[in-house]
């Protein structure tokens, strides 16, 4: 069992309880059954979200659904799992989705673990969509900083010279500029590509 398995295990044991339900799940390793999960009436969230997770991570694609319902919501620790599974997961519909997400801007709130993929994906979508859901956040009124900084840091760890005017607007912001300097260092040593 992984970390990230570990931690999402014994979080949905505390919604659980521990139940008979919960461990029988958790052992489950008929990828049909954990399938099956995500498709019956009245299963509770924290099942389809173990299910999600452990196609995910076996490749299944049959979780991709789940597996963005559940990056997208409110719960930071869903989004995580949800995050981990789907950088896994190998299906080419994730960076498009996880890029619907991250720019969504009714949904900024939620764009962290959304922006934090695209990162991880290093997907062609992934430097227009950080660009795109940068730009706004930049006003001085912004109360996003934290997804604004992980979109100057998935800039930089990707290091694509389209970023560069955002990152250099990114500078006249206190709480960013250190970071938007950090990511343009690596754009003008000629680390990233573009």
């Amino acid at each position: 069992m992984d970390e990230e398995f570990r931690s999402l295990a014994d979080r949905v044991r505390a919604e659980t309880g521990g139940s008979a339900a919960y461990e029988r799940l958790i052992a489950c390793a008929d990828r049909d059954e954990l399938a099956a999960v995500l498709t019956e009436p009245e299963r509770p969230l924290w099942a389809r979200e173990v299910a999600a997770f452990r196609l995910g991570v076996a490749g299944d694609r049959r979780a991709f659904e789940a597996l963005i319902l559940l990056l997208n919501h409110r719960d930071p620790e869903r989004c995580v799992s949800a995050a981990y599974a789907l950088a896994r997961l190998g299906d080419p519909r994730t960076a498009r989705a996880a890029a619907a997400l991250a720019t969504n801007e009714l949904r900024t709130a939620y764009a962290l673990h959304p922006v934090r993929l695209l990162t991880a994906l290093r997907a062609p979508e992934s430097v227009p969509a950080l660009i795109k859901t940068l730009r706004p956040l930049l006003s001085p009124h912004s109360p996003y900083w934290r997804v604004a900084q992980a979109c100057i840091e998935g800039l930089g760890e990707l290091g694509d010279k389209q970023a560069a005017d955002v990152l250099t607007e990114a500078l006249a912001h206190p709480r960013l500029a250190r970071s938007a300097a950090w990511a343009l260092r690596r754009i003008e040593a000629g680390r990233g590509r573009g």
